[in-house]
């Protein structure tokens, strides 16, 4: 027993001995941790006007898009423009053998002129049948006869005027025109094909000047769009992949009248002038909808940005530099910025590399460019860079 006790004091001297050890130990490597000289880089917390965005993804569509197809049957004698090309309203696109619809429109005119040689007869007659049934010279029967064949006759010169009239609008269907600027596209019907009424379709025109680019939002940003736009049109930027530099520029003119309740997402659409043929009908693009600009906005580098268990903080570094860990709030980021709503203020200077080797305390060195930078800085003004 006298031997057990022993041992266990034993250990409970080793266990101190080593609980000592190892917080000397840390304090040492803390100690040392402020003692180094971290290189980092840093940015500048400053003021500056940003805008209040939101993201989409977006569909290009045509403003406008017809499909032809022809309004009677018969032969494609002509078809008068390439595949792709631009067109303008009016311009020749097909043309379908005429001759049948001429030689109908000139048998309907034959019908009209017989028509009305006898309507004019029959009332010539029943006006003189008029004069004599007053006299009593003939039958109120035979005049009733008479002028009941006037009037049917004279309905028929109406009928034939119709015809006529049907048959130089179907003459007219012979010849197929743009009915808007656009461009076309592939030919669906040649030359020689003999085609049906209403059938198929001959070709698609699409209108790309102007154009639309449609994308979706959350149901809960409509408040927001709804409340810039009655200030005043909303700008809507359209972001090519591939042309990121370039955006198209266009106006947002279209709200749907009620939120997708399958996604909750509600539609939208921008229209652009696209003069410089850029956007595409069936192309996916990046959208940006400026809502409006926050003025002196309080905005960092988003690089500067570390996570912790209370939240994210920054390392702000002091005008000795050496850093301190301070808490931040950030409202939204635009690009590479982080917009803070509290937690630094313009002219503090943040770290945006080199956060893993610090420490609250650690004193810091400019790396890499930064470096060459203040050393060029300090030799200009004949001061030395700090350290």
């Amino acid at each position: 027993m006298k031997f057990r006790s022993f041992d266990t004091g034993m250990k409970l001297i080793v266990l101190s001995f080593l609980v000592v050890f190892i917080g000397a130990c840390s304090d040492g490597k803390a100690k040392q941790s402020m003692q180094r000289v971290v290189p980092v880089k840093i940015g500048d917390v400053i003021q500056q006007n940003v805008p209040l965005q939101i993201d989409a993804i977006g569909n290009v569509e045509a403003y406008n898009t017809v499909s032809v197809k022809a309004m009677i049957g018969g032969e494609v004698i002509g078809v008068h423009f390439k595949e792709g090309q631009d067109v303008r309203q009016g311009d020749l696109l097909f043309q379908i053998d005429p001759r049948p619809y001429d030689a109908a429109l000139k048998q309907a005119e034959g019908a009209l002129a017989r028509d009305v040689a006898q309507a004019k007869n029959a009332e010539e007659q029943a006006k003189r049948y008029e004069i004599l049934v007053q006299k009593d010279y003939v039958s109120k029967d035979q005049y009733d006869q008479l002028r009941a064949n006037a009037d049917a006759l004279a309905a028929a010169v109406q009928a034939d005027k119709a015809n006529v009239e049907n048959s130089r609008v179907q003459l007219t269907y012979c010849t197929i025109r743009s009915p808007i600027d656009g461009r076309v596209g592939s030919v669906l019907i040649n030359k020689g094909n003999v085609i049906k009424a209403n059938d198929l379709v001959m070709v698609t025109i699409n209108k790309i000047m102007p154009i639309y680019v449609s994308f979706s939002i959350p149901g809960q940003n409509l408040s927001d769009i709804k409340k810039y736009m009655a200030a005043g049109s909303l700008k809507v930027e359209a972001i090519i992949p591939g042309d990121e530099k370039r955006p198209a520029q266009g106006v947002l003119t279209f709200i749907n009248n009620a939120v997708d309740t399958a996604t909750g997402t509600i539609q939208l659409k921008g229209t652009f002038e696209n003069k410089d043929k850029r956007l595409w009908p069936g192309q996916f693009v990046n959208v940006i909808v400026t809502l409006t600009m926050q003025r002196n906005a309080v905005v960092m580098p988003s690089a500067a940005l570390q996570a912790g268990q209370q939240g994210q903080y920054v390392f702000v570094v002091k005008p000795d530099f050496t850093v301190e860990s301070r808490p931040v709030t950030v409202a939204r980021t635009f690009g590479d910025l982080a917009v803070v709503a509290q937690g630094v203020n313009p002219g503090e200077k943040v770290v945006t590399d080199g956060q893993l080797n610090l420490v609250p305390g650690t004193r810091v060195e400019l790396k890499g460019d930064q470096a060459q930078e203040g050393e060029n800085s300090k030799s200009q003004n004949g001061n030395p860079s700090p350290k």
